[in-house]
């Protein structure tokens, strides 16, 4: 089973995860949740890059193998 498939196994909506912010873009950032498992937190002020914090999962989109992230 690939990591993608195990971590939507595992994970629902509505879950809470700590992550550590792995890249930071001008409207948010990728929270890595799970090993190699990134997902798009949009929030203002935008967190550093290796900032620890929990986060929800929002919305998981397994077609397109995102899901989107919101400060737990």
């Amino acid at each position: 089973m690939s990591p993608w498939s195990e971590f939507v196994t595992a994970h629902a909506e509505g879950g809470v995860l700590d992550g550590v912010v792995a890249r930071v873009l001008p409207f948010g950032a990728f929270v890595e949740v799970a090993d190699g498992i990134e997902g798009l937190l949009v929030t203002n002020p935008v967190p550093a890059a290796g900032t620890r914090l929990p986060v929800r999962i929002e919305s998981i989109d397994v077609e397109r193998r995102r899901f989107s992230l919101v400060k737990a």
